[in-house]
């Protein structure tokens, strides 16, 4: 769990609290099902039609994702490299054939695959390529569910604000329903920028790195494959993926 996203998540909600009572108001004051609904409801419509079915569920299912740290993968992939290269170089490529199972994951299935089978360098760099460039496609394809509730949302509170000033106008003999209808408009406002801002807004940028560095996997792993099928020495291979390091401290500080 990374705790310090959902420690911003509470501090966010709760300097709004403390902000409206410093004001003089009351957190009840704030609190209305009604504008909730308007919001909510328009922004995942607007965001269903936008993306359809398929891509919704998919940005949902990658929500878990934004309150979970950044996979440390450096060190144990440079072991797992280190193994296949020195495998590799003093028993032949065959014998990676007998490693293939121990990896579920289809990227370096293939990738060993590909150095086992002798496809020429150059095919496997295009190969490994055409599935990196898939597999960030189809991961933006999700967070672009959760920009787009980011931006549809405002609009939505918006919309509160509209019906809620319609609702007084309808009821303009009636001064005692004025109390409600302004809650509703203004705090459709209040739902509308603060959800987009403090929750939509942020997990897309969050998942947004998650993507970069399963990218950054996928193009350290092709780096490796390809520098065993040529051939090189392992301690060249391993000086040369040590330059990934760089990068992956920008996602783990």
């Amino acid at each position: 769990m990374d705790w310090g996203s959902l420690i911003g998540l509470a501090l966010g909600l709760l300097a709004i609290l403390f902000g409206q009572m410093l004001e003089g108001g009351h957190v009840l004051s704030i609190i209305q099902p009604s504008a909730l609904v308007i919001v909510l409801g328009g922004t995942f419509s607007a965001v269903l039609l936008q993306n359809g079915f398929a891509n919704l569920l998919h940005g949902l299912r990658m929500l878990h994702r934004a309150f979970t740290p950044y996979d440390d993968f450096y060190s144990e992939l440079i072991n797992t490299i280190q193994t296949w290269s020195s495998t590799a170089r003093v028993n032949g490529f065959l014998k990676l054939d007998h490693m293939i199972s121990d990896y579920p994951d289809p990227f370096i299935s293939k990738g060993l695959r590909l150095v086992v089978d002798g496809i020429d360098p150059t095919i496997i760099r295009e190969i490994l390529d055409i599935d990196i460039n898939s597999f960030e496609r189809d991961q933006h394809l999700a967070v672009k569910v959760w920009e787009a509730a980011g931006g549809y949302a405002p609009t939505m509170g918006i919309l509160g604000a509209v019906l809620g000033l319609t609702n007084i106008m309808e009821n303009i003999s009636q001064p005692a329903l004025f109390g409600q209808g302004i809650a509703v408009a203004f705090v459709s406002t209040i739902y509308g920028v603060g959800i987009a801002n403090l929750i939509f807004l942020p997990i897309a940028n969050k998942l947004k790195q998650h993507i970069q560095i399963e990218v950054l996997k996928r193009e350290m792993l092709a780096d490796a494959f390809l520098s065993i099928r040529q051939g090189e020495h392992p301690s060249l291979i391993q000086e040369r993926m040590s330059s990934y390091w760089h990068q992956t401290i920008r996602y783990d500080s």
